[in-house]
């Protein structure tokens, strides 16, 4: 069970964000100031310190000085963004705004654990060097999953691509623009570049570009001078500028308006800004990594996004495979997630059975990791016993799944009465009997006839071959 620590003046909050933590299985304790913590714990036992950045004696950001083995996530107050950013150079791991949302604030508690978990686990490597590695070492071609670029798990041909392309652009100042279903992990990769680059000491600033009200997301990114706008009582630093000699990371950027667009491709041509209500210019040395789930390049076309600024993001494309066309990554994953999860809940053992394993490999997960992680973690806290069952796990399959499960029982029926081979049939699983109908009917079916038959639709038998690794056969009327 992780250990926290909550660093927070006002009992209020402080014991509201305890309750909040332990209902999440988390151990807690607690101090009113850096000098409590200091003097009744030993801070670099704790998975994670928890600080308000205004506490009474020495600010929170001390507490990134007298723990130095430990990550610190800094509370502010809205009003204190610049302070924030500030406490990012000083080594925070990350800041999260006050009042927080609570899911926002549970998920950037399990995001920073696991990062540190994994740094301490294992250093830092390569990605694309795994497969030789373990090769070397005696290991199975699977284990290359075990090696990881910042939390990235993958062994499917699609991730060792990937991975081979952050090895080798990751050390370059090239903008990088990654693509990819929403839960695919872009953010992770965005880390994986900036910790394998030159820039891997100075900071990292992430920025949602979807969270930010548009009224206020020039000022955030590019800072504003005191009296620009009314509400603007004291200059402030913007988050590119906060950003300097380090990477800038802009998620969503699908999301971000025309004239912030228009000032962001400003620093990418003349590596300068300008902040709102000022006349003059300075120069930021920042690289840019961007990230979207949209087709930026139909949004050009349609007036929705800079043509212009689209063609300098896109110098380098990362683009990021749905859980679904992985293959077997997908219980690579799934099984590290277990993993985890009962770590969380304290529970040693956890397995799934073999109905959950085939319903993870067969579900579509629309929502990626996203959605594997969360069904992983709701059935480990509702599990009574050490297996995991897709009760639990809460698996919805789809129509089309449940239409091709109904096949493969009429496949399986007419395999025993017409003795399509000579082999017993009684053992094989659903996979078993889509791979052997798709080749033994492929050459002389298109593949409209084999869905039909299939009873799923063309999409889905394309999906599902990508996922087995069946090539599809040319045909006159395919």
């Amino acid at each position: 069970m992780s250990h926290i620590l909550v660093v927070e003046d006002e009992a209020i909050i402080r014991s509201a964000l305890r309750r909040l933590l332990e209902r999440h299985h988390y151990q807690v304790s607690e101090a009113g100031s850096v000098a409590d913590a200091v003097n009744q714990f030993d801070l670099n036992s704790f998975d994670l310190v928890i600080s308000d950045l205004r506490l009474p004696g020495d600010p929170g950001t001390e507490m990134i000085r007298r723990a130095p083995d430990t990550p610190v996530l800094i509370m502010t107050s809205y009003a204190s963004l610049r302070s924030a950013v500030d406490s990012m150079k000083l080594g925070a791991v990350d800041y999260i705004a006050k009042p927080f949302d609570h899911e926002e604030m549970l998920q950037a508690v399990a995001r920073i654990i696991q990062d540190s978990q994994a740094r301490r686990s294992q250093p830092l490597v390569q990605a694309s060097a795994a497969p030789e590695r373990n090769a070397k070492a005696g290991k199975p071609a699977t284990d290359a999953a075990a090696d990881q670029t910042m939390g990235i798990i993958g062994s499917s041909p699609s991730m060792q691509t990937l991975f081979k392309r952050i090895s080798k652009v990751a050390p370059t100042d090239s903008t990088v623009l990654i693509q990819g279903e929403s839960g695919t992990g872009k953010e992770l990769v965005a880390k994986a570049l900036h910790e394998h680059s030159r820039r891997a000491k100075a900071p990292m600033i992430s920025v949602n570009c979807a969270a930010i009200p548009e009224a206020l997301i020039e000022s955030e990114l590019f800072g504003h001078e005191k009296g620009s706008f009314t509400g603007a009582t004291s200059g402030r630093t913007g988050l590119v500028e906060a950003a300097d000699g380090g990477t800038l990371f802009l998620d969503e950027i699908g999301e971000l308006p025309l004239e912030a667009q228009a000032r962001l491709l400003r620093v990418l041509q003349e590596g300068e800004i300008r902040r709102v209500g000022s006349v003059q210019s300075h120069k930021v040395n920042v690289r840019l990594v961007a990230a979207t789930h949209r087709d930026l390049k139909t949004l050009a076309r349609q007036g929705l996004f800079r043509e212009d600024l689209y063609y300098r993001l896109n110098v380098i494309e990362l683009r990021l495979p749905p859980l679904r066309d992985r293959g077997e990554d997908i219980m690579l994953i799934a099984e590290a997630l277990l993993t985890r999860a009962g770590r969380n809940v304290n529970q040693v053992g956890l397995h799934f059975s073999d109905e959950a394993k085939q319903a993870i490999r067969l579900h579509t997960w629309r929502g990626n990791v996203r959605e594997l992680e969360n069904a992983i973690e709701r059935a480990a806290i509702l599990c009574d016993e050490d297996e995991i069952s897709t009760e639990l796990l809460g698996i919805e399959l789809d129509v089309e799944h449940e239409r091709a499960s109904q096949a493969a029982n009429a496949l399986e029926t007419m395999s025993k009465n017409q003795s399509v081979n000579s082999e017993p049939t009684e053992d094989l699983s659903l996979e078993d009997y889509f791979q052997h109908f798709v080749l033994e009917h492929q050459e002389r079916m298109t593949e409209t006839e084999l869905a039909h038959k299939l009873g799923i639709s063309r999409k889905c038998l394309w999906e599902r071959r990508q996922r087995l690794g069946i090539p599809r056969k040319k045909t006159a009327n395919s």
